[in-house]
């Protein structure tokens, strides 16, 4: 599993595992603004923070523009700092003998960054994926492309929101944890879209949510690792941490197959979740 940091105190540290004892305050009016970040109302912040990080998530690594490669849409200004919608598409021009073997979805100015990477089976030359993660300032947020010659290239986008990562949850705890690992897979090829959707049921907890009840905070407890696979092949992998929203969904590209499809999750506490589907199921 890929290490994590933190941000805590000005510094980047502390592996996943320690995340439940890390407490913040969730960010306000009047906060300070989080390092890197011009103004408030800043449309193009300093790159301080990527400077800072980049090396603990690409140790030894150049980072080479998007060169077309791999595109990010994002909102400018989002609606939901917990539910924000993020979408990557990668693309070769034709010729190009490589193939994509990951992305990474970095949102810089997050308690933890590194929101997951994202790994593909062989082979992979035209991927989109979209999923949704929380943002908790306001911050570029990347997508870091990975072929397989071991290139990386880097897109960006300014994503305005606060507080996304210590948002209480949009659902009811008690329903989200007694319907906890169920997993919900859907192709949308009888539509003409060579898609998928997966969804897995879990609160997903940051840490830096607040118990309404005894005024704590909630343990962070996440799914850390998807796998979703066909016939024995891998079509999306993931290693995530607590960027990613609760309920975790992914949508990505799909062609749909008569192998069963099986998802497998897992989570910080050790649970595990799969579920096997009829190949292009809804």
């Amino acid at each position: 599993m890929m290490g994590y940091v933190f941000r805590l105190r000005g510094r980047w540290m502390l592996p996943a595992a320690a995340l439940a004892l890390l407490v913040l305050p969730p960010q306000g009016a009047g906060a300070a603004e989080p390092e890197g970040v011009v103004s408030a109302d800043s449309a193009e912040p300093a790159e301080t923070t990527w400077r800072s990080i980049a090396p603990d998530i690409f140790p030894d690594k150049v980072i080479g523009a998007a060169d077309g490669l791999v595109a990010l849409t994002a909102p400018t200004r989002a609606e939901d700092a917990a539910l924000v919608p993020l979408t990557v598409s990668l693309t070769l021009p034709p010729g190009d003998t490589r193939s994509f073997k990951a992305v990474t979805v970095v949102i810089d100015e997050n308690p933890a960054p590194m929101a997951g990477r994202f790994s593909f089976g062989a082979g992979q030359k035209d991927f989109a994926l979209s999923l949704r993660a929380r943002v908790n300032s306001y911050s570029y947020v990347r997508a870091v492309a990975e072929t397989d010659d071991g290139a990386l290239h880097m897109a960006r986008a300014f994503v305005k929101a606060a507080g996304g990562c210590s948002a209480p949850a949009t659902k009811d705890t008690a329903d989200s944890i007694a319907h906890l690992g169920d997993i919900r897979f859907r192709s949308f090829g009888e539509t003409g879209r060579n898609e998928a959707q997966v969804q897995i049921r879990h609160p997903n907890f940051s840490g830096l949510q607040m118990d309404e009840a005894t005024r704590g905070y909630t343990p962070a407890w996440f799914v850390r690792e998807v796998q979703i696979t066909q016939g024995g092949h891998l079509l999306l992998g993931m290693e995530g941490g607590i960027s990613i929203s609760e309920d975790p969904t992914f949508r990505f590209t799909y062609h749909p197959s008569t192998e069963p499809v099986t998802v497998r999750g897992a989570d910080t506490e050790g649970k595990v979740f799969t579920r096997t589907f009829p190949g292009g199921a809804s």
